[in-house]
């Protein structure tokens, strides 16, 4: 029982400190490109970060400053609304995002083309809090904001995002002009799609449903040539009421071929229904 607990306990504070790494990654990511595309090209993509970028051009405040200041306000609110473990990963990254930003302020721009850093800005930008996410952490800020409507809604982490940023692009729009509005629009939605691509993946994962009068054949097929399970559902036909049963099994996009080759081949007339996994945690695939 003691070594039981022990390795609970070993795994728990593992589990606690890959987080707490996912969360410094993440912030260092987004605060490296905030130096390197937004900032230099006055692409404020929302949040925060984009505050700071308004600020910085019309009164010359330093961002790093500027998101501490905003940060503490919403710093208290996620130790209420989320608790206060996920409080204690949020500081670090409140605190340790303007600090990445403060220690790599004299970065040369890496383009001064606004598309090419409205591009690349919100790609890594949504790729820093995608991580932070994955760590069940904020960096703080406006994506701390969209945690805690992501609890209670259920909607999407992309979706927070972007509902809450939309207002800070439309002042950038009348701080600067139209055109860096739109360019920060264009980084808002490509920071919210790679967020969602982070959290989801890359859906390389194909989730089929073969029906077939020959389902015995084809399911030890799929588990002697393929080497993957198969789960048998109970169905029934729509214009028939006769029991046709489904099988459901999830394969690897490299697997899919054989798998239609192999199904195709033990019975021709079968009817396959493909749909993409966006992510599928177990056995043979993810574990986290």
């Amino acid at each position: 029982m003691q070594k039981k607990k022990r390795e609970i306990a070993f795994h728990t504070k593992r589990e606690m400190l890959k987080e707490y790494i996912y969360v410094l990654i993440g912030a260092a990511i987004v605060a490296i490109t905030f130096n390197v595309f937004l900032l230099p090209n006055r692409v404020a993509s929302g949040g925060v970060s984009g505050i700071s970028t308004i600020l910085d051009a019309v009164v010359g405040w330093e961002p790093a400053y500027v998101q501490w200041a905003f940060n503490i306000p919403l710093f208290i609110a996620g130790v209420v609304f989320l608790g206060k473990q996920f409080g204690a990963k949020t500081l670090v990254g409140t605190i340790f995002l303007p600090f990445v930003v403060f220690l790599t302020k004299d970065f040369e721009a890496w383009t001064n083309d606004p598309l090419l850093a409205s591009l690349f800005g919100g790609i890594g930008v949504g790729l820093g809090l995608g991580v932070v996410f994955r760590g069940r952490a904020s960096t703080g800020g406006t994506d701390l904001a969209a945690q805690i409507i992501n609890k209670y809604t259920g909607l999407s982490l992309g979706t927070c995002v972007a509902i809450i940023d939309g207002l800070i692009v439309l002042t950038a729009a009348i701080v600067f002009d139209i055109e860096r509005g739109l360019y920060a629009l264009l980084a808002l939605f490509v920071t919210s799609k790679t967020i969602d691509l982070v959290q989801v993946g890359f859906g390389r994962t194909k989730m089929t449903m073969i029906i077939t009068e020959k389902q015995a054949e084809v399911r030890e097929g799929i588990l002697n040539k393929i080497d993957r399970g198969v789960t048998k559902l109970t169905a029934y036909g729509g214009y028939t009421d006769n029991e046709r049963p489904i099988l459901m099994c999830v394969v690897d996009q490299t697997e899919f071929t054989k798998l239609k080759q192999l199904v195709k081949s033990i019975d021709p007339t079968a009817f396959i229904i493909v749909t993409d996994a966006s992510e599928v945690l177990g056995e043979g695939f993810n574990r986290a």
